[in-house]
């Protein structure tokens, strides 16, 4: 047995800020993805990720059934006979590996799903998220239900506000393109809940609230707007200005060794760094007008190019 694929996602522009009501832009990234499968518990990977799926299975009996049901026969039977996640995509990387495990098993056990065949109205796509919200609370303490809800639908996805999202198309990449975002690898794993912890904790000062509101989310919702009308030189002035606010207030998630070189980006003009996913490890997300001198800049890290301008 071996189910659909589900990819996963980066979060262009957003993170925190769609906590507190920022925009937020989603996008699919199909290299990484994760099936669910069934073939004999071989190794310690699939022996691990079967008995995660046993707790899980646990976990999602108690949601509370008027938001959704699942089949829970078929699901214990398939786990019982050794089912597991198999996947390429990161954990803890910020790229959404939770978010594809709960697509996975929404698609193939959830009862009366919403389909991605459907029209998707906003009422529908508010239910969907508030149903991964909930299961994908099991891997991170608090969730959005963002992850998986890009993973379902394959879709890039505007987030206008907490109540207010839409399935959304971008531009359409320049292959030959000098501009790029691209993912740089930390090289350290990241964990999201005592990140979004910091944060939480971080929240209770007024000036940190008030640079959330009047800096923070201001450069968010700028570079989403500049993206989505495919305003390039707009859209760098935007990101320089956010990479600045979250080198300034967001050090705690920004792994101690990366804090000089994403100085570097903002004084060199080469590239500007910022958070992918919630940070403290994980990839980095990195925009450049010109990924060759940012290659060239950045020659001791590995980068992979996500989208071209």
């Amino acid at each position: 047995m071996k189910g659909p694929l589900f990819y996963s996602k980066i979060l262009l522009f957003g993170e925190y800020g769609i906590i507190k009501d920022s925009k937020g832009l989603s996008i699919p990234y199909n290299f990484y993805n994760g099936a669910l499968k069934t073939d004999g518990l071989k190794s310690e990977i699939t022996i691990k990720s079967n008995n995660n799926l046993n707790r899980f299975v646990e976990y999602l009996k108690t949601i509370n059934p008027e938001l959704v049901t699942f089949d829970f026969g078929a699901l214990e039977n398939d786990v019982n006979a050794g089912m597991y996640f198999d996947s390429s995509i990161p954990q803890g990387y910020g790229v959404g590996s939770s978010g594809a495990l709960v697509a996975a098993i929404y698609d193939k056990y959830a009862q009366d799903k919403i389909t991605v065949l459907e029209n998707l109205t906003r009422e529908k796509l508010l239910t969907l998220k508030s149903i991964f919200s909930e299961m994908e609370s099991f891997f991170h303490g608090k969730s959005s239900g963002l992850d998986p809800l890009n993973s379902y639908l394959s879709i890039p996805i505007l987030i206008n506000s907490k109540d207010n999202i839409e399935a959304t198309g971008i531009p359409s990449q320049k292959t030959d393109g000098k501009g790029a975002v691209f993912l740089l690898d930390s090289g350290i794993i990241g964990e999201t809940a005592p990140m979004v912890s910091i944060f939480m904790e971080s929240m209770k000062q007024e000036g940190f609230r008030r640079m959330l509101k009047n800096q923070f989310i201001k450069h968010t919702d700028a570079c989403v707007d500049d993206f989505l009308k495919g305003d390039i030189k707009s859209l760098f002035v935007n990101t320089k200005k956010l990479s600045k606010v979250v080198l300034n207030h967001f050090k705690p998630m920004i792994p101690q060794e990366f804090h000089e070189l994403w100085k570097k980006g903002i004084e060199t003009n080469d590239y500007y760094l910022k958070l992918c996913g919630s940070g403290g490890g994980g990839y980095i997300l990195g925009f450049t007008e010109d990924i060759v001198k940012a290659k060239s800049s950045l020659s001791n890290y590995k980068l992979e190019v996500v989208y071209n301008f």
